[in-house]
């Protein structure tokens, strides 16, 4: 089972890559669960032909109970994409992270992975804060590998080192490793130069690039990943190529 955690700063455009690796590995035939870990909660709305999924913080809070069954709290979109949202608290009571963690024990108490057999798990994280909460995917040995997404612009890039540097506290513990930079564009000058920079201080390559390109909001203005809008497009390649790099490290291991 590959399980793959995506963070980068908000707003970096994680949930684009995410939700296109997804689509990209189901088309691949394999059998996947997108699992968005930010309390925005729109992960997968890309997926799910641009229906928000009710999160499971929010079923926790407005049933004050937990689910009893994993449809309560997941939907299938594209491709057969099982698709779940932690949410996070009420605005300005409670802590994110925490939701994080109550979701992750839920879902190990439903045996998830267990029941539903997954060839390919992806979490989608906020970066921001690299706390407790943030960080479970990696410190709990949710996933194996880590993608930083980020741009050439300054605080992108700061988010990223912040990731990079929780990931490293965690490295002699054999919890998850930094498997590359997504260099996700957004036209900053010299911004590949800025980038490479960066991945050559912190020992990591550069794995995948998506470069600026209007067929993506197109796409999602509709609801969909551009991976189902025109899976031909070079766009549709970037991801399928970063996906099939993915899968052939996994089979290596």
């Amino acid at each position: 089972m590959l399980k793959v955690a995506i963070y980068g700063k908000g707003g970096i455009g994680k949930s684009t890559v995410t939700s296109n690796l997804a689509a990209a590995f189901a088309s691949m035939g394999k059998r996947v669960i997108q699992i968005g870990c930010d309390p925005k909660a729109d992960s997968t709305i890309n997926l799910l032909g641009g229906e928000p999924l009710r999160p499971v913080m929010n079923f926790m809070r407005e049933e004050d109970e937990e689910p009893d069954e994993l449809a309560q709290i997941s939907k299938v979109g594209y491709g057969g994409i099982l698709c779940i949202e932690t949410g996070g608290p009420t605005p300005g009571l409670g802590c994110a992270g925490r939701g994080i963690i109550a979701t992750f024990q839920l879902l190990k108490d439903m045996e998830l992975f267990e029941n539903y057999k997954p060839d390919v798990v992806l979490y989608d994280v906020l970066g921001d804060v690299v706390c407790g909460g943030f960080a479970a995917p990696i410190r709990e040995g949710y996933a194996d590998k880590v993608l930083i997404v980020t741009s050439g612009e300054k605080m992108a890039l700061y988010a990223a080192n912040n990731i990079s540097s929780a990931v490293r506290n965690f490295e002699d513990r054999s919890y998850a490793k930094v498997f590359g930079i997504v260099l996700n564009h957004r036209n900053v000058e010299n911004e590949k130069e800025k980038v490479q920079a960066f991945s050559d201080k912190i020992g990591v390559p550069i794995v995948g690039e998506v470069m600026r390109s209007d067929d993506i909001i197109h796409w999602e203005e509709q609801g969909k990943t551009v991976i189902e809008g025109d899976p031909t497009s070079e766009i549709s390649k970037c991801f399928f190529d970063l996906a099939e790099l993915l899968w052939k490290e996994e089979e290596k291991e």
